[in-house]
């Protein structure tokens, strides 16, 4: 049986994927992962997790039914599925500290690219095909390898300015989608066992709450502090996404 030290820790890594899952803290549910992997190992963090994240999904898009932009959707979700498939074919290759290192660095460089009077002419242009397209790919291969599909979602969503509504709504849709795909290939990766979905299952109800608090405060937050919110998290996010990969990445290159 798990101790407080397991427990404390995934209170805490579903309470913070809830509160992101209702739109309040942008991408920083994708700490879940990492954080989890202190307990234990990231496969089975990524396999635990998927059905609360299914769960949140349903409270998500039940409460922003009618405020997703689905022009949006109708780009993205496309290449989101090959990079599900990519994802899945990949899953005994890929490492998680490749991953997310790599995650990290395009994040950063997101947030830099946001900090340049270039972005400032971009914000609010119609969203590219090919662009979102892209994106929506690299967003369902790193949701599958670790559920770390938030910020390059974001690259693309972000700079269409939507209102905070409108950008939970469209970010509910399209993960519930994505991560329904997961559940076949999870599946037959031996992800949903008995004991994930067992310690998932005492975690619904931290799930669940923490959805339904974070719809109560995006509904009253600004959009200017909304979008100043969202980009200092991702930030801070990119800074420990690369100094976990690269610790990874060196430590399994020394023992190697």
């Amino acid at each position: 049986m798990p101790d407080l030290a397991f427990w404390t820790v995934a209170v805490l890594a579903v309470f913070i994927v809830a509160l992101s899952k209702s739109g309040l803290l942008g991408s920083l549910g994708m700490v879940a992962v990492p954080m989890l992997s202190l307990v234990m190992s990231p496969r089975d963090a990524a396999g635990m997790l998927l059905p609360l994240l299914l769960v949140m999904d349903a409270i998500a898009i039940w409460t922003y039914r009618k405020d997703a932009d689905w022009h949006i959707l109708k780009i993205m979700l496309p290449g989101a599925a090959v990079g599900t498939l990519i994802g899945w074919a990949l899953w005994t290759v890929v490492s998680d500290a490749m991953v997310l290192l790599f995650v990290g660095v395009i994040t950063l460089l997101f947030i830099l690219d946001a900090l340049l009077p270039l972005r400032k002419k971009l914000e609010g242009l119609p969203p590219s095909k090919p662009w979102g397209a892209f994106w929506g790919g690299f967003a369902g291969f790193t949701s599958f390898i670790s559920h770390t599909g938030g910020p390059p979602f974001q690259i693309y969503v972000l700079p269409q300015r939507l209102n905070p509504v409108i950008y939970s709504g469209t970010t509910a849709f399209f993960f519930a989608i994505v991560n329904s795909a997961k559940l076949i290939p999870y599946f037959f990766l031996g992800q949903l066992n008995v004991t994930n979905l067992t310690y998932g299952a005492f975690l619904a109800p931290v799930a669940i709450v923490g959805v339904f608090v974070g719809v109560w405060a995006v509904r009253r937050i600004s959009v200017k502090r909304f979008y100043q919110l969202t980009y200092w998290l991702v930030f801070l996010l990119s800074l420990k996404l690369i100094y976990d990969g690269v610790i990874d990445v060196f430590f399994a290159s020394a023992t190697a």
